[in-house]
């Protein structure tokens, strides 16, 4: 019981929380843990990083296993919980192989080849999209709040008037990307390639307060949000 609510501590909550709890609290803490945001001269603070995304993915495991064991053992007919790997930071954990038939409105299939794919207007808020390659894909229109995009690639991606508020697009691939009349407030574009891509009429601003994180991201020829091109 004490090994079980160390587990649940270390992703700071109170024992008994939901599964979808679980995997938020994972999500929110490994966000803000993942070596790639601390800078390599920080060493100390890298292996630091490390250590604690290693706990959170070991906690997160192994509430997963007890709620599924749980779930199993308590009624005859539901199956147990899947053990979804999820995971928008692949050297720490194993992804699942998986690779149904995208739709529309399904969140894409982790490791998936989605380039191309159809994805206007679907509802995709909070979904981890981490490292997955939707080139070319329509996301014209698509809700991708709150989304994890770390490493995300979107070249040449239709991503107009798609509702980006507060998503994480951390080194994201997006040259050539259409962003046109996109909203991107509070998004997380650090490091990101935004080279070439189409930023007329996208939301970054408050009044005269850019609300867009940029640090590091190539901008180098990129349309902006008022027409003009960036050198």
């Amino acid at each position: 019981m004490k090994e079980l609510e160390r587990y649940y501590r270390i992703l700071e909550l109170e024992p008994g929380a939901s599964l979808e709890e679980v995997n938020q609290a994972y999500r929110d803490l490994a966000f803000i843990w993942h070596p790639d945001r601390i800078p390599q001269e920080k060493e100390r603070l890298q292996e630091k990083a490390r250590r604690k995304l290693q706990e959170l993915n070991e906690a997160r495991e192994k509430l997963r296993s007890i709620k599924a064991k749980y779930k199993s053992n308590s009624t005859t007919y539901a199956p147990a919980e899947p053990r979804d790997r999820s995971n928008s930071y692949a050297p720490y954990q194993e992804k699942a192989r998986e690779s149904p038939t995208p739709h529309r409105n399904q969140p894409p299939a982790q490791n998936s080849d989605l380039s191309g794919q159809d994805f206007r207007r679907a509802n995709l808020k909070g979904r981890d999209l981490s490292g997955r390659n939707l080139s070319y894909a329509k996301l014209n229109g698509a809700n991708l709040s709150d989304a994890f995009m770390h490493k995300i690639i979107l070249r040449g991606a239709d991503l107009s008037n798609a509702n980006l508020f507060r998503a994480n697009l951390l080194l994201a691939d997006m040259k050539e990307a259409n962003l046109q009349g996109a909203d991107l407030i509070g998004a997380d574009l650090s490091g990101a390639d935004l080279r070439g891509a189409d930023l007329r009429g996208a939301r970054i601003r408050s009044g005269d307060r850019l609300l867009v994180k940029l640090i590091g991201a190539n901008l180098s020829g990129a349309i902006m949000p008022d027409g003009s091109i960036h050198e």
